[in-house]
């Protein structure tokens, strides 16, 4: 991981890997978090070895909610605002097997949070937070995206609470509020970014009007003078992208820097940020298989393809074995040979 990073240090931010905040809060087997001693002190090569480049690292922070399982979590069922479950067959929880190989697995039912576990939740990311500091992060991102726990909070559909966490759209964006809040406090503010996905079918959140609900979203976060807004075009990887609906939903309240993300090329992001509709962009895909994408786009050279397995396990393949663009020739084998 400390390889991987460093090998994208060129980049404005790195916002890592989603890192659990919680024991509970795995959507994925194997990844990593930043809950305890141990796993500060081996993030701290990695943020080491990024800053020994002169990069920058957020760490994003993640809570899956309702998108477990029990075999994720040590045989406790997943948390959610309201345990809905009539979807599980479309919630996304990866595994992998004892054969080595990652694939999607059921999801369990979740149970509806009490009062005192969203409180306790909350006080979790503040711990969390503090600890991406201690491990040599820059700044941290909060993941309320992709259906994950406090995207579950935000829709109508999957929190049918009616204390203060449900019903209104100001009761429904509360546990959020109060997770900035609670970050606030041992994270300097112009340092936490969000990350939120208003129309992602990913995860089936199901909002019945996301059009209100992130335009309180974004004021609410203008507000509290976070470092920036990362918006996910998550259904533009289905063919079905949400890029001007959400740039005409957020631009306007979040006065703040806009970031978006969601399958843009190099050039749609020159046009984006022309003309105002973003300040930043973010690349994911394309910087599994560019690790010198900044590069590659100074120099106008064609960008290499991921290959199509291994990105959430195995080893050095398709992970830390791409190569540049300068060092790559059109005899080269492996993933590079697919630009």
């Amino acid at each position: 991981m400390a390889t991987y990073y460093a090998q994208r240090a060129s980049a404005g931010l790195i916002i890592s890997e989603a890192t659990n905040v919680s024991p509970l809060s795995a959507a994925f087997d194997l990844t990593p978090g930043v809950v305890t001693d141990n796993q500060v002190a081996a993030w701290r090569p990695v943020t080491d070895a990024v800053h020994a480049r002169q990069g920058r690292i957020f760490a994003q922070l993640w809570h899956g909610g309702r998108v477990s399982s029990m075999a994720l979590l040590g045989g406790q069922q997943p948390l959610s605002p309201s345990g809905v479950n009539d979807d599980l067959e479309q919630l996304q929880v990866w595994a992998q097997l004892q054969n080595g190989y990652y694939t999607k697995i059921h999801a369990t039912p979740s149970r509806a949070m009490t009062p005192a576990e969203i409180r306790h939740t909350v006080h979790e990311y503040r711990t969390a937070a503090a600890n991406a500091l201690a491990a040599g992060f820059d700044g941290v991102e909060i993941h309320a995206a992709n259906g994950y726990l406090p995207h579950q909070f935000l829709s109508s559909t999957t929190n049918t609470r009616d204390d203060e966490y449900g019903g209104t759209i100001a009761n429904r964006t509360r546990f959020l509020a109060e997770i900035v809040q609670a970050i606030g406090e041992v994270v300097p503010v112009g340092r936490i970014g969000v990350r939120v996905s208003p129309f992602a079918h990913y995860n089936n959140v199901r909002d019945s009007d996301p059009d209100a609900t992130y335009d309180y979203v974004a004021r609410m976060l203008d507000e509290a003078g976070i470092a920036y807004l990362h918006a996910a075009d998550t259904n533009g990887w289905s063919g079905k992208p949400d890029l001007a609906r959400i740039i005409g939903l957020l631009r306007k309240p979040f006065k703040g820097t806009l970031m978006l993300n969601g399958g843009i090329t190099p050039a749609a992001a020159d046009t984006l940020i022309a003309s105002g509709d973003a300040d930043l962009i973010a690349f994911a895909r394309a910087y599994i298989a560019n690790p010198d994408l900044v590069e590659r786009i100074a120099a106008n050279a064609p960008l290499a393809l991921p290959q199509d397995i291994g990105w959430y396990g195995g080893e050095r393949s398709g992970y830390t074995d791409y190569e540049r663009h300068d060092n790559a020739t059109s005899a080269s084998s492996g993933p590079q040979a697919r630009s």
